[in-house]
């Protein structure tokens, strides 16, 4: 099982489309994929763990693959992977 993990703030205006993005990406590759949203301004001990400096910022298996919203292609690729 993949887990990824969506860094957001409630002031981001990009975190909404990273939070799409990750869930289309779940239903094309499907239930092998554990998505979690983390608020930043509510769990800051878990952005500084993993060094998020700017959101929205996504972690697949505990890595910070991105910082901003990247591409829906790019995204899958990265899942396969």
């Amino acid at each position: 099982m993949v887990k990824v993990e969506v860094f957001t703030s409630p002031s981001c205006p990009y975190c909404p489309m990273a939070e799409e993005l990750v869930e289309k990406a779940k239903q094309e590759i499907g239930d092998s994929i554990e998505v979690e949203v983390i608020n930043i301004m509510e769990d800051r001990q878990r952005a500084v763990e993993y060094g998020v400096m700017a959101v929205p910022a996504i972690a697949i298996d505990g890595v910070v693959e991105f910082v901003g919203a990247p591409s829906f292609e790019d995204l899958l690729s990265k899942l396969k992977s």
